[in-house]
């Protein structure tokens, strides 16, 4: 028998998490299990990335900003952990999950290929690798958006 305690969503306020949240949330309540949503702040060189424009980092309103993404009633029934930290977002992810001992993590992933891949690195890609526990990764929504508003099928070829 599979238990499910404790479910980790990382949060990064884009719409991968997004749609990962939703499945935290649905899993939480089909397992019963306590929610932790959890924001990095990347400290890497180079890196600025503050997409929510209300949120500095750790020790701010990052926490208030994650409970924000629940509705009231989500709040009391799934009484998230909500916690910021800085540092490298995989390493974070990893160690947090650690520490809490997550029974599963559920993460968003952009689906980037070649270039972008080799020079951005994936968050995703390496807490699958490296996780003691399962991780399930949820892709953009932007396909489903793509097909629904612009009839874009992914599954046939394009005819010119």
């Amino acid at each position: 028998m599979i238990i499910v305690k404790r479910i980790l969503v990382p949060i990064d306020f884009g719409q991968t998490s997004e749609g990962a949240l939703a499945y935290g949330i649905q899993l939480a309540r089909m397992f019963g299990a306590r929610l932790h949503l959890l924001h990095v702040f990347d400290a890497s060189p180079g890196i600025r990335e503050y997409p929510a424009p209300a949120l500095t980092p750790p020790g701010s309103k990052a926490q208030e900003h994650l409970a924000e993404l629940l509705s009231v009633m989500e709040r009391r029934e799934l009484r998230p952990v909500c916690e910021s930290r800085l540092g490298a977002p995989a390493d974070e992810i990893l160690d947090y999950a650690s520490q809490r001992d997550i029974d599963l993590i559920v993460m968003g992933t952009h689906g980037r290929e070649g270039i972008a891949r080799a020079l951005l690195g994936s968050v995703a890609e390496t807490v699958v690798r490296k996780s003691a526990c399962p991780v399930l990764t949820v892709h953009s929504p932007e396909r489903e958006v793509l097909m629904e508003e612009f009839g874009v099928n992914w599954d046939t070829p394009a005819t010119a």
